[in-house]
């Protein structure tokens, strides 16, 4: 990815150069260009198109705000109930994220959100084990958490 993206910059620049407009407008031009000349020859990189990964980070920082904004309504609800009707536990959670970053990623992204916690991992980095504050169904809350932030990291990272 940063190979193209770099690469992506120099025929930029080189556009610039060449039309010998040292201007946004012209370094944009050349940016764009680039991207179709790197788009067209992405079969000789390693890597997959690296707008791709880009595209996926962004959803994955927009899911996350999603589901923190969720997480933050549901946590409201919980608390100025009158009657505090919840259902804290720990869960396993097993993930199929091989690399640290991947993991520890999954873990902030967890514990970020209001009403969960990463409280450990094990030895082997296969299973999160992970505290709510209202659980009434443990598999409901692993298939979310797969569904969701564990698929949007590996959209990111594979």
């Amino acid at each position: 990815m940063a190979f193209q993206l770099l690469l992506n910059f120099f025929l930029a620049f080189i556009w610039m150069f060449l039309s010998v407009s040292f201007t946004s407008k012209s370094f944009f031009v050349g940016f764009l260009l680039g991207l179709l000349i790197i788009y067209a020859f992405r079969r000789f990189f390693t890597g997959r198109f690296y707008l791709l990964r880009v595209w996926a980070i962004i959803s994955l920082i927009v899911l996350f705000i999603k589901e923190l904004i969720l997480a933050n309504i549901s946590v409201l609800m919980a608390i100025i109930r009158p009657k505090l009707d919840i259902k804290p536990g720990i869960f396993a959670l097993p993930t199929e994220l091989k690399s640290d970053w991947e993991i520890t990623v999954l873990a902030n992204l967890i514990t970020l959100t209001p009403g969960t916690l990463v409280v450990d991992i094990s030895f082997d980095n296969k299973i999160l084990y992970i505290h709510s504050i209202d659980m009434p169904d443990a598999d409901e809350a692993v298939n979310e958490i797969k569904n969701t932030f564990e698929k949007a990291i590996k959209e990111v990272s594979r």
